[in-house]
């Protein structure tokens, strides 16, 4: 009788989840059936969702009731706080599966080539983020004494960043933040943050929803200059096609021709502006310097020589995530991603067999969260095209307990998806008690311990 199709997910967020409910939704689940594992070296799962979407968005928490639908089926497995590869390498996962599919993400911030940027109050997003939102691995406080802070960035990431940085510590309280996040939160000096982009209204990466949530603040005074409304044929052209950007420029231009109010917080969105260098003294940020620029007819900018120097004391650079290497795998240095075709892992021409990625690890951290089924969908299909014809190695061991054997072996104090439950039980405990849905553990031991481990 011929054995379930074993599948190895390494990375246990959205793109890797979305992998899952495409192999459950699949002809090979209903014969001869899937058997899938999911490993994440973080306690619980959910990735981005749990430790990059800012706490004060529970609507795009919400897609988390969607993953636990694929989570709970009896089919899937989840092996937390598993780090690949220091608890299990390629050649051991090949050892218990017929494939295995990578959807590790990006966590790190892309590199920003501009003097200044080793100054101490020039940080990346990434880490702020990462703070902000609990993640167990960064420090439990942040340097929050500036009272004028510039953000580098036009994307929903540099959105986010603005909006914790303008609020006040107790708007944010009614969230998940832990208690070192907030007690960080009411120390924050920032009145004042200006966020700079260095092309025009129409090429902005923000989600109309999001520019529109900065205004629902009654602490935040979203500011736009005039002068940065502006167009060329190409511009126009991208708003005639596209929707979102047509939303988010109208947006801009409603915020522009508005009197300006008297919200305690001010909050400037600044375009045409390329920042050039990182001011510092004594080692610390006393300023930003840009360069003006204007479209150049394609919707893209040259510099005017026209140079303005910020008064900021802190700057944070949302200019992108990056993802970290993974060992055994080929490489692309520029694009921070495994190289592929249809998500088959492709190495010196040839596709490494048994072995795929999804999301952006695959595609480079662009795009919304939904974007990755599309990703997950074909990498799938062809993972079942090379088991259809018998192109998949054949494990060694593929019985499912070999698996949790090997773990126990090895001293892996690892996580189950019973005890995702438990750590969940105990968040919302903590939360009770404080009249809040929930309130995220953060230490990597007290999640371990509330799961169960």
């Amino acid at each position: 009788m011929p054995r379930s199709l074993r599948v190895a997910i390494v990375g246990a967020g959205p793109a890797g989840i979305y992998a899952a409910d495409a192999l459950l939704k699949s002809e090979a689940a209903v014969a001869p059936g899937v058997s899938i594992d999911i490993f994440e070296r973080m306690p619980a799962p959910f990735g981005l969702i749990r430790y990059g979407v800012a706490p004060d968005h529970p609507r795009i928490k919400g897609i988390i009731t969607a993953l636990h639908q694929v989570l709970d089926k009896p089919q899937v497995r989840l092996f937390g706080n598993v780090d690949y590869p220091n608890d299990i390498s390629l050649d051991e996962l090949h050892s218990f599966y017929d494939a295995v599919i990578f959807s590790t993400g990006a966590t790190a911030d892309r590199a920003l080539s501009i003097p200044g940027v080793e100054l101490d109050g020039s940080y990346g997003a990434a880490d702020f983020v990462s703070w902000y939102d609990g993640h167990p691995d960064v420090p439990r406080t942040w340097p929050l004494d500036a009272e004028k802070v510039a953000v580098l960035g036009v994307g929903n990431v540099a959105l986010d960043v603005a909006r914790i940085l303008a609020k006040t510590a107790d708007e944010l309280l009614p969230t998940e933040i832990p208690a070192n996040v907030h007690d960080g939160l009411k120390a924050n000096k920032a009145v004042e943050v200006h966020v700079f982009g260095r092309r025009g209204p129409a090429q902005a990466k923000f989600s109309p929803m999001e520019l529109r949530e900065l205004d629902h603040s009654p602490n935040i005074e979203v500011i736009v200059n005039p002068e940065d409304i502006d167009y060329d044929e190409g511009s126009i052209a991208t708003r005639r096609g596209n929707k979102q950007a047509d939303m988010v420029a109208k947006t801009l231009e409603n915020w522009a021709i508005r009197d300006i109010g008297d919200r305690p917080h001010k909050l400037f969105l600044h375009f045409f502006e390329s920042p050039i260098e990182i001011v510092g003294e004594d080692g610390k940020v006393v300023g930003l310097r840009t360069e003006r620029t204007e479209l150049d007819g394609t919707g893209n900018v040259k510099g005017t020589g026209a140079f303005t120097t910020w008064d900021v004391q802190s700057v944070y650079r949302a200019v992108g995530y990056l993802s970290d290497e993974l060992p055994k795998l080929p490489w692309d240095v520029e694009t921070g991603t495994v190289p592929d075709e249809g998500g088959r892992v492709i190495e010196n021409g040839a596709h490494l067999a048994s072995t795929y990625v999804t999301g952006w690890i695959r595609r480079g951290p662009i795009g919304l969260i939904g974007h990755t089924k599309g990703d997950a969908n074909e990498t799938v299909a062809n993972l079942l095209a090379d088991h259809a014809e018998g192109r998949l190695l054949a494990p060694s061991t593929p019985e499912p307990a070999a698996v949790e054997t090997f773990l126990s072996e090895r001293q892996v104090r690892f996580t189950t998806w019973e005890g995702w439950y438990k750590l969940d039980a105990a968040e919302k405990a903590l939360g009770a008690a404080e009249g809040r849905e929930r309130v995220k553990i953060v230490e990597r031991e007290g999640m371990l311990d509330a799961s169960g481990a």
